[in-house]
């Protein structure tokens, strides 16, 4: 049987309040720390894309979200220590309060503008909340000759 190359998977999730989108300071992580994302993380394997938005929302935020109000913005393939693709999610409605629920590995919540993000986002992040803006729903990142974006 023929071995076929795989990657990992992510999902990131916009929460977007108005002009306002929800970020967190990863902390304590040994990725990142000390930088600006948004609530993300792996698929787990046999979980669909907005299933796995759902879970990354109530682990990382304390909240509910209904598949029915989760939207896709787009899509990254890209190289870091190794290639993985993104899927970016919106979220505009959520049922309860958002709350700090992993302070072992994020230490700030915060609304900030999408006009206004801080200097100190992850890259790849920040590029994919502008390709939002822009309704690119299709990047890469991390591919030096192949991505107009790779520099930014």
């Amino acid at each position: 049987m023929r071995n076929y190359f795989t990657m990992p998977v992510a999902v990131h999730l916009f929460l977007l309040r108005g002009q306002e989108i929800l970020l967190l300071r990863r902390y304590n992580t040994g990725y990142e720390d000390g930088n600006y994302s948004v609530p993300a993380g792996h698929l787990d394997g046999n979980e669909e894309v907005k299933a796995a938005a759902i879970r990354e929302a109530k682990e990382e935020c304390g909240i509910d979200l209904s598949p029915t109000e989760l939207s896709l913005a787009g899509v990254m393939h890209r190289r870091s220590f190794d290639e993985r693709i993104d899927f970016f999610v919106v979220a505009r409605n959520w049922q309860g309060e958002i709350v700090n629920a992993e302070p072992d590995k994020c230490d700030e919540l915060i609304w900030v503008d999408l006009d206004k993000l801080p200097d100190n986002m992850i890259p790849y992040v920040r590029q994919a909340i502008s390709n939002y803006r822009r309704n690119e729903w299709f990047d890469s990142f991390g591919w030096e000759a192949s991505s107009a974006h790779a520099a930014n």
